[in-house]
């Protein structure tokens, strides 16, 4: 018969948990399409649709990260920030 070997146990390190911030508190930008997609090129339509924006007029509001602020950046033309929470 063959016999599996285990491998040693190795010593896991303590990853110090993160300190929550209050449900609340998140960071939230809003904003609105203000012109349409029919002209623009098609990363400027990917970063729309990825934003979640659809229609023109249409308010969405996502959470702030550097992502979303980067998608943001480069359809800034195309769009209006409607408020910010810090």
């Amino acid at each position: 018969m063959t016999e599996t070997k285990k491998k040693p146990a190795t010593a896991k390190t303590a990853v110090a948990a993160k300190p929550k911030k209050a449900v609340g508190s998140k960071r939230t930008i809003t904003i609105r399409l203000a012109k349409g997609t029919i002209a623009c090129p098609p990363n400027q339509r990917a970063c729309i649709n990825g934003l979640g924006l659809k229609r023109r007029e249409q308010v969405v509001t996502l959470e702030n990260t550097s992502s979303v602020r980067g998608m943001i950046k480069k359809v800034l033309h195309l769009v209006d920030i409607v408020a910010e929470t810090r």
